[in-house]
């Protein structure tokens, strides 16, 4: 009996504990969002509603009150990321959930400076995150690719530049809570390629396609000299750097047609 009576208060207590560093967590993201890195604990424990003693009982400094905001952020991204895989369309969900992060990050601009700076402060809970981030991600795009919905070219490293190019957009153009129109279009440069209308390159497609002997001669798409192959590692497509960059612009100038 006296066992039960002494485990209700400590029950209560972590209730409590967990309750409050919530509230801590949520006051932060608000306030560091608002007015950057800068803002003090006493200002992030007035906004949470507690005293300031709770907020340095969990989070002895600032950097540790920084670090488990973004790493909050991150896995709430991760599994953002992890629930879009049940969509019906992974194409869909994929461009989706890349709008999302780029619409959502420009508010947090000081974290992620600091984040990227090299201070030496604690960074052991946002790389697990990270990595679960990028897991998560990983797993998106290739179910998008596999669909047809995204380029097949396009790697996880690819996604994060472009994310990282597009919240500089939306930074400049002021848009908050939703995609700006140029920012639109750089995640339309992920989508795979439609069908070539251009005549030109269409046919060096449909060469390119069809060359697929490995054993017999093959002739290049563009000029149609041979190709040489010395014998080792993948057979060449082009006989020259130069049939290859103009095969490349021709098929650039059919996806802007």
């Amino acid at each position: 009996m006296t066992a039960s009576v002494d485990a209700a208060p400590n029950t209560a207590a972590r209730a409590d504990a967990r309750r409050n560093r919530a509230l801590v967590l949520a006051a932060a993201q608000r306030a560091f969002a608002e007015h950057g890195a800068s803002v003090s604990l006493a200002e992030v424990a007035r906004r949470a509603g507690v005293g300031a003693g709770t907020v340095y009982r969990h989070f002895p400094t600032k950097f540790d009150l920084l670090e488990a905001v973004m790493q909050q952020r991150v896995d709430r991204l991760a599994k953002l990321a992890a629930d879009h895989l049940d969509a019906p369309d992974p194409g869909a969900a994929f461009f989706g959930f890349c709008t999302e992060v780029v619409a959502s990050t420009p508010g947090n601009e000081a974290l992620c400076e600091l984040v990227q700076s090299d201070d030496g402060w604690p960074r052991a809970l946002l790389m697990s995150a990270g990595a679960r981030f990028h897991r998560a991600l990983g797993a998106l795009l290739l179910a998008a690719q596999r669909q047809g919905a995204v380029r097949a070219d396009i790697e996880v490293s690819d996604v994060l530049a472009i994310f990282t190019g597009c919240v500089a957009i939306q930074r400049l153009q002021q848009s908050k809570g939703q995609l700006d129109r140029t920012a639109a279009i750089v995640l339309d440069a992920m989508r795979a390629t439609p069908g070539i209308t251009n005549p030109v390159a269409e046919a060096n497609a449909r060469n390119e396609l069809s060359e697929r002997n490995e054993t017999g001669e093959r002739h290049c798409p563009v000029c149609d000299s041979t190709v040489r192959h010395t014998g080792t590692g993948r057979r060449p497509r082009y006989c020259s750097a130069a049939c290859r960059q103009k095969a490349h612009r021709q098929r650039t100038a059919a996806r802007r047609a």
